[in-house]
């Protein structure tokens, strides 16, 4: 095990990591996307610092294979667009450079500062970047060209003790950003890593700070989840910290009011999780039709339902309006919500004429 160090306000040597070697990480560099790794080498070769950082380092030390690889330098956005032709800079304030091999995507992010607390935007350095990290297993650096495991705060130890702990302070981690509270019951649950009582207590009562965030941010989130693979565990976990009530109002008081809705929906989120991992490119639709299955099938008593062609368009308008409502503040795309009634219409025995393709007009 190797020290980092670094000098403190007299000049004087200060501890400032832990560095795990090979032998002690058991990373494969085997397990690293070779683009991942290329873009490594490239900030390397004009002379910059890059690490893999986050979940990425947190999923090759558990044994797993990361989904992303997002990667971090001391490069600004700008310098890293002028080495990498297949890029494009993102966001207006928080400013990311998206680096594509084909249908890839790697993130490359530039280390920030803590000068304006744990969500300012100005460029710093890898001492203020860690200090931003939500928790601690997320805050972590891997240099694959050493094959070192930067570790500032401790993060392998929590991840080999299996807790989920924060790096920012608790009066401010939630403030600062609300959906931090989705992320560490996330990071729970895909990880089975347990969240302690102090971190619990304190998302429960910060729960209504989820009130205000944006319906676009809240159904990002949605959407990982039920991409997840884990959503039954991941539900679960936040309808035991209050947190659900403000992803899904509807469902929410849905259970409150009828435990056989509860019980109806979270098998289902076990059902969906199974179908994840027998088809893991399922599409958005398929999945929301787990989502909203039990919803639908409560509408109305679909044995003594009319289902005639003739009023079916009738029962699909209705039933794509109360859908649409129930699952508010998610916002999915149209065409996904539309595939999904019509699926849970057609398992429920309602006939729907099927839509006619457009025709394209020539063009003169």
């Amino acid at each position: 095990m190797l020290i980092r160090y670094s000098a403190d306000s007299k000049g004087k040597p200060v501890q400032k990591a832990v560095i795990y070697t090979k032998t002690e990480h058991n990373i494969s560099l085997k397990s690293i996307d070779p683009d991942a790794l290329y873009v490594i080498s490239r900030l390397r070769e004009n002379c910059f610092d890059a690490y893999i950082v986050g979940g990425a380092v947190r999923d090759l030390i558990i044994g797993r294979t990361p989904k992303d690889f997002d990667i971090v330098t001391d490069a600004t956005p700008s310098r890293i667009k002028k080495i990498f032709r297949n890029s494009r800079i993102i966001g207006k304030r928080f400013r990311l450079v998206h680096i594509f091999f084909g249908q890839k995507i790697f993130e490359v992010s530039t280390f920030r500062s803590t000068v304006d607390g744990s969500v300012g935007n100005a460029f710093g350095t890898m001492d203020e970047d860690v200090m931003r990290r939500d928790f601690s297993l997320n805050a972590l650096y891997y240099d694959p060209i050493k094959e070192h495991v930067i570790d500032y705060v401790g993060g392998v130890k929590d991840i080999r003790k299996g807790i989920v702990r924060p790096v920012i302070p608790l009066n401010r981690i939630f403030i600062e950003d609300p959906v931090r509270m989705l992320r560490a019951v996330k990071y729970g649950a895909t990880t089975g890593c347990k969240i302690p009582h102090s971190l619990k207590k304190k998302i429960r009562s910060s729960a209504p700070l989820l009130a205000p965030v944006s319906p676009s941010r809240l159904t990002e989130e949605l959407l990982k989840i039920i991409n997840s693979g884990h959503s039954y565990d991941i539900v679960s976990g936040t309808l035991d910290t209050n947190l659900f009530e403000y992803l899904q109002p509807s469902a929410t008081n849905m259970m409150i009011e009828d435990r056989k809705f509860e019980k109806a929906y979270l098998h289902s989120l076990k059902e969906l999780d199974a179908a994840a991992a027998a088809n893991p490119g399922m599409r958005l639709g398929d999945r929301l039709f787990y989502i909203l299955r039990d919803f639908v099938t409560n509408l109305t008593d679909w044995s003594r339902e009319e289902k005639i062609t003739s009023i079916a368009a009738e029962l699909y308008k209705r039933t794509w309006a109360s859908c649409r409502n129930f699952i508010l503040p998610m916002n999915p795309q149209r065409t996904e919500l539309d595939y999904a009634v019509r699926k849970i219409l057609l398992s429920l025995g309602v006939q729907l004429k099927q839509r006619k393709p457009r025709k394209v007009q020539p063009k003169n």
